[in-house]
C-alpha cells in the first residue's frame, strides 16, 4: 500500500512532554488527524479528529510510564519511551477511500504491552471461536489469556481479526505473543496484550505488539478489504458431493463400540429410509490403539470386504485420524519418539495428553518438522490405499494438545501457533473431501473446516444456535467452507446439566437450521424417533440437495473474491441498524434468508427482512417488501422459515460494466503488503 503524503506535526515535544499531544496529519484536506495524548495512569489516548470532532479509539500503552520523545522516521513517527518503541505510519488506499493506521511496539523481553480500543456503540464480529458463540462480540466474555488454537473455550479458530459496524477493522500481525480481552481490563474495551509468558517462548529475544486499523464506509466494504489484504480466500472449491448429500457419521449413534457389522447395518439403514449420502464415516476406535493406524481386525474382520460392500450400495467411505499416538501404542510411539517426530517442549520432554489417553499419556506429531509430518502422511495414505478408503475425518489440532510451550521448527515469533497452520496443510493433501476443525492462517486451503463438537442443547453454551453464531465466525474470519457438526450434536454433552440424547423436537430443528449451511452431516439416524422425524429429516435433506447448485455458487464466489458462503444478514445493506444485530438469521449467497426456530416448543417466531423483494419459501406468488418485520410469523413444527430475495439479472450486468468504468478511472492499482 502506497503511504499518502504524510505530515507529521511534532508539537513541542521533548522529554518531559507528558502533558503535550503527538499529532499525525494528511496532507487530503478532507483527511483526519490523529492525535496521541497522554495519560498520567500512563500511555496515550488514541484520538482521530475530522471537522473538530474527536473521536477516542481507545488508550495505547497503558502499561508504560515516564517520559518520551518523538521523531519523524520515512514514512511516519517513532515514539521512544526508555527502551519500548512505538512506530505508527497512516496509509491511504485510494481506490477504496480507506484508512489505514499501522502501530508497532517493540520491547525488551521482559516488558508486558497493553493496547485497548473502545467497542463504543458499535457492532463486533469475527475475533475468536468460542463455546459461548455471542454474535455481535460486543457482549461475548472473554478474560485476559492466550490468543492462539486451544481446546478451552472451543477456540478452534483463532485468527486475530475484528470487525465492527462503522467500517473499522483491527488485524494484528502473527509474531505478536498475544493475549485478548473483552471488557475486564478496561471497561467497555477490547484489550491486546503482547508478553512472553506461555504458551509463548521465553527464548523470545522481544516483545513486538504490532496491528493495523483500516477505516472504511461500511462494514461490507471493511470485510472485503480486510480480505483482500490480510485474510486472503480459498485457492479451490471442496468436494461437490458433500454439499449435495448428508455426511452420515458413525461417532453419536455408536460412539467407540464401531464394528464391521453395526457399520453396514447403519449404511443398510440409510438406504432403507431412503436417504441419499455423500459418505459413510468410520468414527474413532477402529485402531489396534490410538496412533497405530493398523485396523483393529477383532472389530473389522475383512475391511477391504467392507469398504467394498458399502460402495456397491453407493456410498463414499472416509475415516477419522488424528495427530496423537498413545505411549503404550507399540511399536509406532518408539518409532516417532525415537526419530524426533513428537512435538517436544523446551526441556526436551514430548509428553502430553488428550481426550482418549486411556490412562497413558501420548505424543503429538510435531507438523512443523517435515520429516514427521511425511511419516505421519504416508502411513495415512497407506491405510487409505490399502483399503480403498476415500478420504479422512481429521480431528484435534489445536496446539494446546501439544507440550506447553513447544519447541518447533521454524521462526519462533510464529510459534505455537505455526503448528496449527502446518497440520492443516498436510492434511489437504490427502484431497478435496477431507474435513479438519481447526485452523490459523489456513484460509487458502481447499477443504472443509468442521466446527468443534455441539452439545445436544438449546442454549448459546455451545447448543443450536451457536451453529448460526459459529457459521458467522468462521465466515468472517476467512473460512467459508464450514462443515457444521452432527445433527442433534453429539449427544454426549456431559460438561452440561442437561446432559442427555437430543429431544426429538431438537432434533427436527437441527435439521431445518442446517438446510442452507454447506454441508448436513447425520450421525443420530432420524428412525430413533419416528416416522414424523425420518419425513421431515427427508424432506429437508432434499431440499439441501435442490439448493447444493447455489450453496456451490456462492462456494465458488468465495474462491473467486472471498465473500463468505453464508453471510449475516447485514450484507445485503450494512447501514440497516436493524440487520447489525441480529444473530438468529442468516443468509446463503445473496438471495436466501434463512430464520429457523431455534427456541425449545416455539412455533412462531419473530422474523426480520432487509430491503428487498423477499418470496416465501422461493413462491413467487408470495413476495414481501423489505425491510420490515414479520411478528410471530408461523412455524409449527415440520416447517422452517425461508425467503428468496428477487435479484433481477440485469443488476449483475450492471455492477460489472459500473465496475469496469470504475477500474478505467481510475487508472492505477494500490498494493498492501500482507501479513
Amino acid at each position: 500500500m502506497a503511504a499518502i503524503g504524510t505530515f507529521l506535526a511534532l508539537l513541542s515535544l521533548g522529554a518531559r512532554a507528558h502533558s503535550a499531544t503527538v499529532s499525525v496529519e494528511s496532507s487530503r484536506a478532507d483527511d483526519v488527524t490523529l492525535n496521541l495524548e497522554p495519560v498520567l495512569t500512563g500511555g496515550f489516548d488514541l484520538v482521530l479528529i475530522q471537522d473538530k470532532e474527536r473521536n477516542v479509539l481507545g488508550q495505547i500503552g497503558r502499561t508504560l510510564t515516564g517520559p518520551f520523545v518523538a521523531e519523524e522516521v520515512e514514512g511516519g513517527m517513532v515514539i521512544i519511551m526508555g527502551t519500548t518503541n512505538l512506530t505508527i505510519n497512516t496509509l491511504y488506499d485510494e481506490e477504496r477511500n480507506a484508512r489505514g493506521i499501522k502501530f508497532k511496539w517493540q520491547a525488551n523481553a521482559m516488558t508486558r504491552l497493553e493496547d485497548c480500543l473502545d467497542f463504543g456503540t458499535k457492532h463486533w464480529y469475527a475475533g475468536p471461536m468460542q463455546e459461548n458463540q455471542i454474535y455481535p462480540v460486543e457482549s461475548a466474555a472473554q478474560t485476559y489469556s492466550a490468543s492462539y488454537n486451544k481446546e478451552s473455550d472451543n477456540g478452534a479458530i483463532m485468527e486475530r481479526y475484528w470487525l465492527n459496524s462503522a467500517g473499522e477493522y483491527v488485524f494484528v500481525h502473527p509474531q505478536v505473543p498475544l493475549f485478548v480481552d473483552y471488557k475486564n481490563l478496561m471497561a467497555n474495551h477490547i484489550c491486546f496484550g503482547a508478553q512472553i509468558a506461555e504458551p509463548y517462548s521465553s527464548k523470545r529475544e522481544h516483545v513486538v505488539l504490532a496491528y493495523d486499523i483500516w477505516i472504511l464506509s461500511d462494514v461490507k466494504k471493511a470485510h472485503e478489504h480486510a480480505v483482500d489484504n490480510y485474510l486472503g480466500k480459498p485457492s479451490d472449491t471442496p468436494d461437490y458431493r458433500m454439499v449435495q448429500h448428508p455426511i452420515w457419521s458413525t461417532w453419536a449413534q455408536y460412539s467407540r463400540e464401531i464394528n464391521e457389522t453395526k457399520l453396514m447395518e447403519f449404511a443398510l439403514q440409510i438406504v432403507d429410509y431412503g436417504f441419499n449420502n455423500s459418505q459413510i464415516e468410520i468414527d474413532d476406535l477402529w485402531e489396534t490403539c490410538y496412533g497405530s493406524l493398523t485396523v483393529n481386525e477383532e472389530k473389522f474382520t475383512d475391511l477391504k470386504q467392507t469398504v467394498k460392500d458399502l460402495k456397491e450400495i453407493g456410498f463414499r467411505v472416509t475415516i477419522w485420524v488424528h495427530p496423537f499416538i498413545n505411549r503404550n501404542c507399540e511399536p509406532w510411539y518408539t518409532d516417532a519418539l525415537t526419530n524426533g517426530y513428537f512435538v517436544a517442549d523446551e526441556s526436551g520432554s514430548t509428553a502430553t495428553s488428550w481426550w482418549n489417553n486411556n490412562g497413558s499419556v501420548a505424543g503429538y506429531i510435531d507438523f512443523t518438522n517435515p520429516r514427521a509430518a511425511e511419516w505421519w502422511y504416508q502411513r495415512v495414505r497407506t491405510l487409505l490405499d490399502t483399503y480403498d478408503i476415500d478420504s479422512v475425518k481429521v480431528d484435534a489440532g489445536e496446539a494446546s494438545f501439544a507440550p506447553e510451550v513447544s519447541a518447533l521448527e521454524g521462526d519462533i515469533d510464529l510459534q505455537p501457533h505455526v503448528l496449527v497452520q502446518e497440520y492443516a496443510k498436510t492434511c489437504a493433501r490427502f484431497g478435496k473431501m477431507v474435513e479438519v476443525r481447526s485452523g490459523y492462517r489456513n484460509q487458502d486451503l481447499p477443504i472443509y473446516t468442521r466446527m468443534v463438537d455441539r452439545d445436544s442443547i438449546w442454549g448459546i453454551n455451545n447448543g443450536l444456535p451457536t451453529i448460526i453464531t459459529t457459521t458467522f465466525q468462521m465466515n468472517l474470519n476467512g473460512y467459508p467452507f464450514v462443515l457444521p457438526d452432527m445433527i442433534g450434536g453429539n449427544g454426549f454433552n456431559l460438561d452440561h446439566d442437561q446432559a442427555d440424547l437430543p429431544t426429538k423436537e431438537l432434533f427436527i430443528r437441527w435439521v431445518q437450521a442446517n438446510t442452507f449451511l454447506p454441508v448436513m452431516q447425520f450421525s443420530f439416524g432420524p428412525w430413533n424417533f419416528d416416522e414424523e422425524t425420518i419425513e421431515i429429516s427427508k424432506k429437508y435433506a432434499e431440499l439441501h440437495a435442490e439448493y447444493a447448485d447455489v450453496i456451490f455458487e456462492a462456494m465458488e464466489a468465495a474462491v473467486a473474491d472471498g465473500t463468505p458462503v453464508n453471510k449475516p444478514i447485514w450484507w445485503i445493506d450494512p447501514t440497516d441498524e436493524e440487520a447489525l444485530v441480529i444473530w438468529d438469521e442468516y443468509l446463503l449467497g445473496e438471495t436466501v434468508l434463512v430464520a429457523p426456530v431455534l427456541t425449545e416448543g416455539a412455533t412462531t417466531r419473530n422474523i426480520y427482512l432487509p430491503t428487498g423483494i423477499w418470496y416465501e419459501q422461493g413462491d413467487r406468488n408470495l413476495y414481501i417488501e423489505g425491510p420490515i418485520w414479520l411478528n410471530n410469523y408461523s412455524a409449527p413444527l415440520d416447517t422452517l422459515p425461508y425467503f428468496v430475495r428477487d435479484k433481477p439479472r440485469a443488476e449483475g450486468s450492471q455492477a460489472s460494466l459500473l465496475c469496469s468504468v470504475t477500474l478505467v478511472l481510475l487508472g492505477a492499482v494500490v498494493s498492501l503488503v500482507t501479513y
